[in-house]
């Protein structure tokens, strides 16, 4: 570890850390309910797991006010939000 031998340092990287990973594992499990996935054959599990890391950093790039629950379901039901999420041009 490239810290210096300082517990209050330490401490402090360790809740950053923590953080960010509970922040972005709540959000998967609220969002896409990824503890509820019962993929486990192959390498499906992990695929999708990718997949949903994906689609969280795309939505979390969209500036709209609406929660990220809310983004999914719009994504879903307006292809337009959806190419304007991808940055795609569907003409």
């Amino acid at each position: 570890m490239s810290l210096p031998r300082d517990i209050r340092a330490f401490a402090k990287a360790s809740r950053q850390h923590w953080g960010v990973e509970n922040n972005v594992h709540w959000l998967l499990d609220v969002v896409f309910k990824e503890d509820q996935s019962r993929s486990r054959e192959g390498f499906a599990a992990q695929n999708l797991a990718a997949l949903r890391r994906l689609a969280l950093n795309v939505l979390k790039r969209d500036s709209s006010k609406c929660s990220m629950r809310l983004k999914v379901k719009k994504a879903g039901w307006n292809n337009d939000f959806l190419y304007d999420l991808l940055g795609i041009n569907p003409e």
